[in-house]
């Protein structure tokens, strides 16, 4: 969850699983296979165990026509790779795994294959002075690789970077490096690729260099792959990198299909699939995204869209998390995360008041069968807070909508599983996750003095808030989504802390004074910590939390004298 949200956890004050099957897949992902050009790959094979009671009912689906899985009793998928009619190039598909009732079910497999056939041609932009920019070209013989250029000298370079298992692939990088003093220009040249035992390995390949001191645009992710259904539109953001020269400025985005829009803040590119009057099944797009960069025409971000046909809510396999740091552990008393589809209505909806209840919008949620507060309800994103009473092992969540419950996942509960909040912070050139703590004295981050934030470096002997999450069940009983006591506190216990690595401070020593739910509070935690005499100073010092055996993840704080 950004942690921003949070605004309104410091802004309102106020077991076991079931008898049943549970599926677990060999593996979720194949790939890549590299195939020759007309071939059909060989048939896949994974395995499907029953790590619960009952029997598993397999039965399976693919997204692409080239994909068809069986299932072979309730043991195992066979995926037949029908690629004979693919052109060259790289797919990735996926095969659904389901048996109804089971926990954990369906499970996605993806499938990436890349058909083999060496390109007619390469285009590569770089900036005067610039990086190298690679392409690989994938071979499925052994080739004789050389280069000419016909304009502008030592460029242009190719090398074998390996082969794939027991020989069926060969990859080729194909490398493009601006010389020194090379002024902008497009340059050209040829890869050669001969002696293949595979005959449509062997091609000139021409290769063109756009060096140009205009930007030029990369995208993370490079592509999206969305899932949706119903009426219920989905998103997601994709940023613009200049890999090039001067000022990246983008004017406008375009999509390829009706359901594929987006929108463009700075350097942020929004990209929305919309289900309404579609089909269940897969939608290929790709968003334009219109620029001065020099490769805006041909620099687009591929989009798959899968429609499902249920209207049902979808848990993802795997799809509970802590809310800090998105880890798969979660504990009593902690605020966690689902995540998955048509989980809530499109608009989203964050309680307004505490005590939290069991019903936000039509949105419940249950662990291990115990209703759960819910505080924040998306389409996508379902925020809660994990009751008390669950016992720690393996347990199980459900989503209910409107009347409509989800599938069932697992998920890893712990009697303590400590996250201290963060946020990213960039000093020196480097990026930190400091931790979300405070100046006791005037409610100022602990940071390097920053434009914008209230901020400056704690001093040795002053006393900080810590706000964390996961630290377990308290001294005192505290309802479920009520807001927690200021007297008496409920505390939790803590065996030390680290600052800056090797220096251990014990509970004992006064250096924690405090450690429970944080008062008028719902799922926080705040440990109180005077800063030690002793501890190192600095811009950036690591601080961890440890309550037994379990051990926070590691945030960093500014420390002077």
């Amino acid at each position: 969850m950004d942690w921003k949200r949070y605004a309104f956890l410091l802004g309102v004050t106020a077991g076991a699983l079931y008898a049943t099957p549970q599926l677990q897949l060999s593996t979720t992902a194949l790939g890549p296979l590299h195939f020759a050009v007309g071939s059909n790959g060989p048939t896949q094979t994974v395995t499907a165990n029953n790590i619960g009671d009952g029997s598993l009912n397999l039965s399976v689906s693919g997204s692409a026509s080239w994909l068809q899985p069986t299932a072979t009793g309730n043991s195992a998928i066979q995926i037949a790779l029908n690629t004979a009619s693919l052109a060259p190039g790289t797919y990735t598909e996926f095969v659904t795994v389901n048996s109804p009732g089971a926990i954990d079910a369906p499970q996605n497999i993806s499938v990436t294959i890349q058909i083999g056939g060496t390109p007619s041609t390469l285009t590569f932009y770089a900036a005067p002075g610039g990086a190298a920019v690679t392409q690989q070209v994938v071979t499925q013989g052994l080739v004789n690789a050389q280069t000419t250029t016909l304009s502008g000298t030592g460029w242009l370079s190719v090398s074998l970077s390996g082969q794939g298992s027991f020989g069926t692939y060969f990859p080729y990088n194909v490398t493009v490096t601006p010389q020194a003093g090379q002024p902008a220009s497009d340059y050209v040249g040829t890869v050669s690729f001969t002696g293949s035992p595979v005959l449509t390995d062997d091609k000139q390949v021409a290769v063109t260099l756009h060096l140009t001191s205009s930007p030029i645009q990369q995208f993370s992710p490079a592509s999206l792959v969305l899932t949706s259904g119903g009426t219920v539109k989905t998103a997601a953001a994709v940023t613009a990198i200049n890999t090039g020269q001067g000022t990246l400025s983008i004017t406008s985005v375009q999509g390829s299909a009706g359901w594929l829009t987006g929108t463009v803040s700075g350097s942020t590119v929004t990209v929305t699939a919309d289900p309404t009057g579609l089909a269940g099944g897969v939608y290929q797009g790709a968003l334009t995204v219109n620029s001065n960069a020099a490769n805006a025409a041909v620099a687009t971000v591929p989009v798959e869209f899968v429609v499902k046909a249920s209207s049902a809510p979808f848990l993802s396999f795997g799809g509970v998390v802590d809310n800090a740091t998105f880890g798969p552990t979660i504990s009593p008393g902690m605020i966690a995360q689902a995540y998955g589809i048509l989980l809530s209505g499109s608009t989203p909806t964050l309680a307004a008041s505490l005590p939290l209840g069991n019903n936000l919008g039509g949105v419940q949620v249950s662990v291990n069968g115990i209703p759960a507060p819910v505080y924040y309800a998306s389409a996508g994103v379902v925020d809660f807070v994990v009751p008390f009473s669950v016992q720690p092992g393996t347990g199980t969540v459900t989503l209910t909508y409107n009347g409509v419950t989800s599938n069932t996942v697992s998920t890893t509960i712990a009697a303590q599983a400590p996250r201290i909040l963060s946020f990213p912070l960039t000093v020196g050139g480097q990026s930190y996750k400091y931790g979300i703590i405070v100046n006791a004295s005037d409610g100022s981050y602990p940071v390097p003095t920053t434009a914008g934030l209230f901020s400056h470096p704690a001093k040795i002997g002053d006393t900080v808030t810590i706000y964390a999450l996961g630290m377990g069940v308290t001294n005192q009983n505290v309802a479920d989504g009520a807001a927690s006591p200021s007297s008496p506190l409920a505390t939790v216990p803590v065996s030390y802390i680290t600052i800056g690595g090797g220096f251990y401070y014990p509970v004992q020593d006064g250096t924690i004074q405090f450690a429970g739910l944080a008062p008028g509070f719902v799922g926080l935690y705040q440990i109180n910590l005077t800063i030690p005499q002793d501890a190192p100073t600095g811009n950036a010092i690591a601080l961890e939390l440890h309550q037994g055996s379990a051990v926070s993840n590691q945030v960093f704080m500014a420390i002077s004298n």
